[in-house]
């Protein structure tokens, strides 16, 4: 017997209702449709946050001048190859995270938790290496005017400097999609919005107790929103308050895992 309209909107909304607000339920088990309904909601949502970064902080600074809203578009540019390494290594992680988690492997989710962490740490501080030391000289590379130089290298250097962080980001927002728990990456990237967006106008304009930061104001306002986030990613991976919990005991390096997460990352 087929369920009645009603039934099927109600179901659906139900289905949204549990996509926001998370559930410990077996995506292995039940209709693969409902599950991937319910993957996918939170899944658009957090990558939607993911962008909100950089539209609020050239909507903030867009009174300081054309200038620094050309400094926040062409560090966003540079940006964007770093997104795509740490989003390449984040869908191999998501990828070996899923597969151990459906073989109800918790320990080697966790230890593959652990090995891409440590492989985003090194990669990350070799980028904000580069990247940092060497911002005006990027930024001169896309373009920029003198002017822009003179205004934007210390925002670009800060964000450049920090990519660590958006390394960091992805790479446990995809452990915690492939254990099954895409809402508590989106709740991340929530966070770190809503800490960006305060922040953003009080340090760029020094609103109440806070310095006026000017265009650098939004470049911190961004790292601090995002470091709040990977913060909290950490707590609930240290907490065993997530589906992967790491122990004392998966802090160490695992080669054979290392070098698999390695060789389909590159891929990716």
């Amino acid at each position: 017997m087929s369920p009645t309209p009603e039934r099927a909107r109600g179901q659906i909304w139900r289905d949204i209702h549990d996509a926001l607000i998370g559930s410990h339920r077996d995506f292995t088990e039940g209709p693969i449709g409902r599950a991937v309904f319910l993957l996918a909601i939170p899944m658009i949502l957090e990558m939607a946050m993911e962008s909100l970064f950089g539209i609020v902080d050239v909507f903030f600074v867009a009174r300081l001048g054309t200038e620094a809203v050309a400094t926040v578009a062409l560090t966003e540019g540079m940006l964007t190859i770093v997104f795509g390494v740490a989003m390449g290594l984040s869908m191999a992680t998501t990828a070996m995270v899923a597969r151990r988690t459906g073989e109800k492997d918790p320990r080697g989710a966790a230890v593959a938790a652990v090995q891409a962490i440590g492989l985003g740490i090194v990669i990350s501080l070799a980028v904000a290496l580069v990247g940092g030391l060497n911002a005006p000289r990027l930024l001169q590379v896309m373009g920029a005017t003198a002017g822009i130089i003179r205004i934007g290298s210390t925002y670009t250097t800060i964000v450049l400097g920090c990519v660590s962080i958006i390394f960091m980001l992805f790479l446990i927002n995809g452990i915690f999609r492939g254990a099954g728990d895409a809402t508590l990456a989106m709740r991340t990237l929530w966070l770190a919005n809503i800490i960006n967006i305060v922040l953003d106008p009080c340090l760029i304009n020094g609103w109440g107790p806070f310095p006026k930061l000017g265009v650098v104001g939004a470049a911190v306002a961004t790292a601090t929103g995002r470091g709040i986030g990977v913060a909290f990613q950490l707590w609930m991976l240290l907490s065993g308050r997530g589906r992967v919990v790491v122990r004392r005991q998966d802090l160490k390096l695992n080669l054979d895992v290392l070098i698999r997460l390695a060789r389909v990352s590159a891929t990716a």
